[in-house]
């Protein structure tokens, strides 16, 4: 199993994963173009995709999945409440499937179990993806951590981890208060230190890859992410990854 990004922050986010001869885009909040451009600097083209699976409403995550789908007949899940929330977000799509939180489910080769997280949206959802043998956990926007999301992550191959901001320069920096305590509430992102004391709950004994993401251009800096990761897992900050806005990252395996 493979994962690889085509950006991730405010302005977009999508996740590739792919294990046998599927592949599944996580989210997609680029245009039309741009995705396509991005899907072709990791190798594929869009034909290749096996669906689109949506976390939340939010435009900086499906801002392009209708387009994409409808362009290249792509099948979509999400959740009931994303899809009630913004029915027009998804007009045209052929096949678009609703998924139960709590129960998971394959597209393929790749099995996927979603899970309920602390977010300002409708019904969000962050998911686990696997082949059978190795398993990718995801988390990106949301608010706090809770028990099932330390469940749900824990012991997994390979993390991406929302690491939003920096406690201090958010509440120091030039946002207006109430943005202030939306981001930084129960309800909207992740701080660097709240993603560490989570992940230093996890039980990472399996972990071959850790991916900070999501990290605000205003609020945040990759070096204070990664010293942050790198204090709970006592690991050298060459071991951690991010994934940036323009660039994402790219390929991971998982062996």
């Amino acid at each position: 199993m493979r994962f690889a990004s085509l950006g991730s922050g405010s302005e977009g986010n999508s996740l590739l994963v792919c294990a046998g001869k599927s592949c599944v885009l996580l989210d997609c909040g680029f245009g039309l173009k741009d995705s396509i451009a991005r899907l072709a600097r990791l190798g594929l083209a869009p034909e290749q995709l096996s669906g689109i699976v949506v976390t939340h409403e939010h435009g900086d995550h499906i801002g392009g999945v209708a387009r994409l789908a409808r362009k290249f007949n792509l099948p979509v899940w999400l959740t009931h409440g994303t899809r009630r929330s913004q029915p027009k977000a998804f007009f045209g799509v052929a096949e678009l499937h609703e998924i139960d939180p709590h129960r998971a489910f394959a597209i393929r080769d790749i099995q996927i179990s979603p899970y309920p997280v602390p977010h300002d949206a409708a019904e969000p959802v962050q998911f686990i993806f696997g082949d059978g043998a190795r398993r990718l956990g995801v988390l990106t926007d949301a608010g706090c951590s809770t028990p099932h999301i330390e469940a749900m992550l824990s012991g997994c191959d390979a993390l991406v981890l929302e690491s939003n901001h920096d406690s201090a320069m958010l509440m120091n920096g030039d946002y207006p208060y109430s943005l202030k305590q939306r981001v930084g509430g129960r309800l909207g992102h992740l701080s660097n230190q709240e993603s560490a004391a989570m992940l230093a709950e996890l039980d990472t004994g399996r972990l071959q890859h850790l991916i900070a993401a999501h990290l605000s251009r205003r609020n945040n800096t990759p070096e204070l992410a990664v010293k942050a990761f790198c204090g709970a897992m006592n690991c050298e900050e060459s071991w951690v990854g991010v994934a940036t806005q323009q660039e994402g990252f790219g390929w991971r395996e998982i062996v």
